[in-house]
C-alpha cells in the first residue's frame, strides 16, 4: 500500500469514493505517477514533485494540484459550477457537487506540463 491507499482506507465510503475518483482521473492522464507526500499531505508525484493531492477537510474536499497557475488555468471552466470555491492554489468542494471530470483533467494536465517544463 502506498500513502493514497492508506489515506483512503481511513475515509467514510462516501468521501472516499469521491477523493479516489479524482486521485483514478489523475492516474489516467498521468499514469507514470506515484504515491507519495507534497508538503505532508498524501499525493501523486510526478518526476518527483508533488502533482495533486486531495484531502477531505472539516468542511469540504480540498484538491491541491501546488499551483496556482493550474488552479487559474481551470478557473472559468469552474465559476458557473455549484458549490465550488476557489483560492490561490485550492479548489474546494462538497461531495454531493463534485469536480466535473474534464475540469480534473484539465487541471491535472496543467500541472505535468508546469512539472516537465
Amino acid at each position: 500500500m502506498g500513502t493514497i491507499d492508506d489515506y483512503l482506507s481511513s475515509l467514510d465510503p462516501a468521501d472516499r469514493d469521491v477523493i479516489a475518483r479524482l486521485y483514478a482521473i489523475a492516474w489516467e492522464e498521468v499514469p507514470s505517477a506515484e504515491q507519495g507526500k507534497g508538503y505532508g499531505m498524501p499525493a501523486l508525484v510526478h518526476n518527483g514533485k508533488p502533482l495533486l493531492s486531495v484531502m477531505r477537510a472539516k468542511k469540504h474536499i480540498g484538491v491541491y494540484p501546488f499551483s496556482p497557475e493550474s488552479v487559474a488555468a481551470i478557473a472559468d471552466d469552474l465559476a458557473s459550477h455549484p458549490g465550488i470555491g476557489l483560492d490561490k492554489g485550492t479548489i474546494r468542494f462538497q461531495p454531493e457537487h463534485p469536480l466535473p471530470d474534464d475540469a480534473v483533467r484539465r487541471l491535472v494536465a496543467a500541472r505535468k506540463a508546469q512539472i516537465e517544463l
